[in-house]
């Protein structure tokens, strides 16, 4: 290893934390931290394949050239040596486990490069970071968008009109109004001048709101008052540990707020500390490596120690996945989704203070870690009723919700997230009545579906006869095989199944008698009846 030419000068170091913070997901996944995030980083040093393995205390090594396995002296040699942390690229998905062992045994932090990027870059960011100038942080344009997003969202929640302020009763996001009536002066003049005019806040301070504020996480209701222009509205305050970073205020239109306001108002507020802890500058990015934490758990290609020590967690609590996809084949648009996000962080922030919700494709998982131990499926299936009402009431859209196992520890996430996936698509495939299910629910259906799953990928386990059948409806316009299906779903009852096809019981027996004679099958042998109500479920080929 070059260290006079690859490594930097000894200085004040970064925690692992903010490395991550600072390179992002698109160049780094951290694998393993067996010492926690808060391990110091002070020098970055480069580690080529034919210099011997060896490290400085506190060294980001980057580990070029030696691939997958090859990483394995690089691993041993920094732990010896006292390295923080090696980087190296992946050859195939397999090795990130072999690695993080290797990684966990030497005491060291793991972390895998996207093989795209160069190494060049990683060196330029990461020295970038040290020099407490790293690029590409958050602007505070993006988080005001956030924050008026969010009291967009509250707003609709509450049935109210929402503002978001600072503990110096600065206004720094309002949902919008669409009739200037129910506005009342207090919101009027603190709009127009972007901070609580003075006579309203004394007003305040006299009735210790800013006091109670100050003193508890409750919900804070106060009176209207006329004579001053004030109308009733609620208040809370916004927390990160025991300090107060601002409050959410939400004034009552001309129709009262909703039944669960309150409840919505407690998840906003915790929703919106996370905003105002970035912007605040302390983590600029930590709400970015908290959701990327939480996808690489969900995803099985993080462990559970990271997040858990980023958090704060107890890996050893139980947790689960809430699952949800949108009712149609297509996701709405991208504003839609983010109101969605919203909602669903709400949602899930009050019912549950360490929620965390990610989005994947067109999907939106909640994991629940460190779940009460007395949690049971019911009590995660009314939270998500509770989310897909919302969403339908308030945005009107339709979402399908699964409720993933409740697993005894943070490290087994990734089992719960498949469990909640393969209720959903059961959902979608072979359709299901209710709206939100966990896997007792709908037993049954998930396994047909995946049986269905399995036909579909192997066209040789298929009976030709029946493609047959499907084949000469195609080209026919007819309505054998759909008699056929109908005929067994109706366990050969000829009148149910002729009502539910909306024909005559004669039509429906001269169509089963065709489908017998074009294709040969006999569908008084239980084999083919079974075997053709599970194919003729198959979705119609392209």
């Amino acid at each position: 290893m070059d260290t006079a030419a690859a490594a930097t000068p000894p200085r004040t170091g970064i925690s692992l934390r903010q490395l991550l913070m600072s390179l992002g997901e698109p160049l780094v996944e951290l694998q393993a931290a067996p010492a926690g995030l808060d391990v110091e980083i002070r020098s970055v040093a480069l580690l080529d394949p034919e210099d011997p393995p060896m490290a400085r205390p506190g060294e980001l090594i980057l580990a070029i050239g030696a691939r997958g396995r090859a990483a394995f002296p690089a691993l041993r040699a920094g732990g010896r040596d006292g390295a923080a942390a090696v980087a190296v690229k992946l050859d195939a998905p397999g090795q990130a486990a072999a690695l993080s062992e290797t990684a966990v045994e030497a005491g060291i932090a793991l972390l895998s490069v996207r093989s795209e990027a160069r190494w060049e870059q990683v060196d330029a960011l990461a020295r970038a970071a040290l020099e407490d100038s790293p690029p590409g942080l958050p602007g505070a344009g993006d988080e005001e968008g956030d924050l008026f997003s969010l009291a967009q969202t509250t707003a609709v929640l509450t049935g109210g009109i929402v503002s978001i302020e600072d503990t110096a009763n600065r206004v720094l996001a309002y949902s919008r109004s669409t009739d200037s009536d129910e506005v009342d002066d207090l919101r009027r003049l603190s709009i127009l001048g972007w901070h609580g005019p003075e006579a309203y806040l004394a007003r305040l301070r006299k009735w210790g709101v800013f006091q109670r504020l100050r003193a508890s996480d409750e919900v804070i209701r106060i009176e209207s008052h006329p004579e001053l222009g004030i109308r009733a509205r609620l208040a809370v305050a916004i927390r990160s540990g025991e300090r107060q970073l601002g409050t959410i205020w939400v004034q009552e239109g001309s129709t009262p707020l909703t039944d669960h306001c309150d409840q919505a108002l407690l998840g906003a507020a915790r929703v919106a500390a996370q905003h105002l802890v970035r912007r605040r500058r302390e983590l600029s990015a930590d709400l970015t490596l908290t959701r990327t934490l939480a996808a690489g758990l969900l995803e099985g290609t993080t462990g559970p120690q990271p997040l858990a020590s980023h958090m704060g967690l107890d890996a050893a609590r139980p947790a689960a996945v809430l699952g949800f996809s949108y009712g149609t084949e297509a996701p709405p648009p991208e504003l839609a989704r983010a109101e969605v996000g919203n909602l669903v962080s709400v949602h899930t922030a009050a019912r549950h203070r360490s929620a965390l919700v990610t989005q994947a494709d067109s999907r939106i998982y909640v994991l629940l870690p460190q779940l009460p131990r007395s949690i049971d499926l019911g009590t995660l299936r009314l939270w998500g009723q509770e989310i897909t009402d919302a969403v339908r009431r308030h945005l009107g859209l339709s979402l399908r919700g699964s409720v993933g196992c409740i697993v005894p520890a943070l490290g087994e996430v990734p089992e719960s997230r498949r469990e909640a996936d393969r209720i959903l698509d059961a959902m979608v495939s072979v359709g299901v009545a209710t709206t939100v299910a966990a896997l007792p629910d709908i037993q049954a259906e998930v396994l047909v579906s995946e049986v269905l799953t399995l036909l579909s990928a192997h066209p040789e386990m298929r009976d030709p006869r029946l493609t047959a059948l499907v084949a000469h409806d195609s080209r026919n316009q007819g309505q054998l095989a759909e008699t056929v299906l109908a005929y067994l779903n109706a366990f050969g009852d000829v009148r149910a199944a002729a009502a539910q096809l909306h024909v005559h019981p004669n039509t429906l027996r001269y169509r089963i008698r065709r489908a017998e004679e074009l294709t040969g099958l006999d569908l008084g042998r239980p084999d083919q009846r079974l075997l053709a109500m599970l194919q003729l479920r198959l979705p119609p080929a392209p």
